[in-house]
């Protein structure tokens, strides 16, 4: 077996195997890399004579990101016989599932039993959180380590590739959340072998990640060498950046630019389409121009504008960022459906600045639109879902926005069937004063605003997750059976009809009265109607003929004089001559 590791500052490097250390040497050909023979099996790297440590190339911890590495050979793998080569993501509908929550079992094989349900429900591509190894059991995976492995109670690394294995012969691609801006802080042991942070930046999570300082080349090979071998020893499609915006790097030629450039070599050797979407709170739109215009390359970034814009207009909510877009949340979301960004240079009271630039409009599949997301669940107090406070007409009406959108729609699972279980920040951390400080922390931001420490769930107690966990019965009784119908008629409808899937913003317009609470979304030929509230019908002016509804959910009905009329809190789409 060849061991190597980056450790450049080392001055004795050993591999244990078997407790047995076996001394590596300089490699002459790579500054800073140490190489050498050892048996197969377990084994960590031990630096100047202190206890083993895990590879940071690890592709396997299977006690945990505390234990020793194991090898793992791709080649063995029995990959099914498939015809799936893959799909570009223009044009997808895009579904968030978290493997931990998405079933009661919490593995990838218990996931991969409910892909039938996907494939029925329509959508093209299943998006994981993180799967990297992390601390405990149960997890959002944010927090994890060893970015080339696979966290071990989820099934490890065959697990992924089997749940990848059926998803494309179901027809469905997988895209993986990776996490670069941080690791850890449990378990991260990378500082210990070399330079892969930097107090030359600051973040959220500490020092940043080394991308721009001395030894920052071998870092990004690192990280670029990760995402690649999922894309490449996975089979995974496509990769989710989580907040890039945290990536400090004042290099001429921007990491993601990189890492962009590499994955589209990778596509071209393997004949498949692959792509990187970001999470950006930015609003730049360089993150997905293509680089030979002068952007990044990427292929898509997370809307939170149009999330915020349409949450405020289904809630009434105005606290925190949704500030910006209360003031008038029937004009904040015609603005996103028509320019991308609602922040394109325009002041935000909740930055106390102006932010972001002008998207170009004829590329509105470069956005991802949702209604709700893990992010934008989780991270409130008890983990509501809109489900717990909307009525299904509303729930409708939010899902039609979405998947009739110029965007690239994303649903979080259970989603489409308005499911009544939280999902909720839930960790297991192994260090009792982390998780006693996640706790406290969680109670005392939330307490700022107003909640008690009480009703904010303990992230650490096993209650909240089993509580964050999709109930199956669920879709087959009402009401949620009737929603589910719902989504699978709008992800047909919009298969069928491609106006329903043009990305040029341009081509959309957005009519609408706030007074009589409602919004028509013309989509050319077809119209989006949608009715909030209310206590009566209104009456909404058609403007064209009327060829067909093509799907309603609660009150509809045609009016006078080429209206159509709709009862409080109901939805149509309808086609025009």
């Amino acid at each position: 077996m060849r061991y190597r590791v980056w450790a450049p500052e080392a001055r004795v490097v050993e591999v244990e195997v078997g407790a047995i250390p076996y001394l590596l040497e300089r490699d002459p050909a790579r500054p800073g890399w140490w190489h050498g023979d050892g048996p197969d099996g377990d084994y960590g790297f031990r630096i100047d004579g202190r206890p083993a440590l895990p590879d940071p190339r690890s592709p396997r911890q299977p006690s945990g990101p505390d234990g020793p590495s194991r090898p793992v050979d791709h080649a063995a793998f029995r990959w099914s016989e498939t015809a799936w080569r893959g799909r570009p993501l223009p044009g997808a509908v895009v579904y968030e599932l978290h493997v931990g929550t998405f079933t009661a079992g919490g593995t990838f094989d218990a996931a991969a039993e409910r892909l039938d349900h996907l494939a029925e429900l329509g959508v093209d591509f299943v998006e994981l959180m993180p799967v990297c190894p992390f601390p405990g059991r149960h997890g959002w995976g944010y927090d994890g380590v060893a970015p080339w492995a696979v966290h071990e109670p989820y099934g490890g690394p065959d697990g992924l590739k089997r749940f990848v294995d059926a998803a494309h012969l179901r027809g469905l691609g997988v895209i993986l959340d990776v996490v670069h801006n941080h690791l850890g802080p449990s378990g991260n042991y990378l500082p210990a072998f070399g330079p892969y942070f930097t107090d030359r930046h600051h973040t959220p999570w500490g020092a940043a990640v080394n991308l721009d300082a001395p030894g920052s080349d071998e870092v990004r090979a690192y990280l670029i060498g990760s995402a690649l071998a999922w894309l490449r020893d996975y089979r995974i499609d496509g990769l989710r950046l989580d907040a890039v915006h945290a990536l400090a790097d004042d290099r001429a030629l921007p990491f993601l630019e990189e890492l962009a450039a590499e994955v589209d070599t990778l596509a071209e050797a393997t004949g498949r389409p692959l792509f990187l979407v970001a999470e950006s709170d930015l609003n730049d739109p360089r993150t997905t121009t293509p680089r030979p215009a002068g952007g990044l390359g990427l292929a898509a970034q997370w809307s939170d504008d149009f999330h915020h814009a349409l949450h405020t207009l289904l809630t009434g909510e105005r606290q925190g960022y949704y500030a910006d877009f209360a003031a008038d949340p029937w004009a904040a979301l015609a603005k996103t459906l028509t320019r991308g960004f609602f922040h394109d240079g325009s002041w935000s009271s909740f930055r106390g600045r102006s932010h972001g630039r002008p998207f170009p409009t004829a590329y509105g599949h470069r956005l991802l639109g949702y209604a709700q997301t893990h992010d934008q669940i989780g991270n409130r107090a008890t983990g509501d879902r809109l489900s717990a406070a909307l009525p299904p007409g509303r729930l409708a009406a939010a899902a039609a926005l979405v998947l009739t959108s110029p965007f690239t729609p994303m649903l979080f699972m259970g989603e489409e069937w308005g499911a009544a279980t939280p999902w909720q920040y839930f960790t297991d951390h192994t260090d009792p004063q982390l998780a006693e400080a996640v706790r406290q922390g969680r109670r005392r931001e939330f307490a700022e605003h107003g909640w008690r420490a009480e009703d904010v769930p303990d992230p650490q107690d096993p209650a909240t997750v089993r509580a964050s966990t999709l109930d199956w019965s669920e879709p087959g009784r009402a009401p949620h059976a009737e929603l589910l119908a719902w989504y699978r008629s709008l992800i047909r409808l919009r298969r069928a009809a491609p106006e329903l899937a043009d990305g040029d913003l341009a081509a959309v317009r957005v009519r609408h009265d706030a007074a009589a609470g409602w919004l028509a979304v013309h989509r050319g030929r077809y119209r989006v109607l949608v009715r909030l509230g209310g206590e009566r019908r209104a009456a909404v002016p058609l403007e064209g003929e009327l060829a067909a509804l093509e799907a309603a959910f609660g009150d509809v009905q045609a009016g006078p004089n080429g209206a159509v009329l709709l009862g409080p809190d109901s939805v149509a789409v309808l086609r025009t001559a």
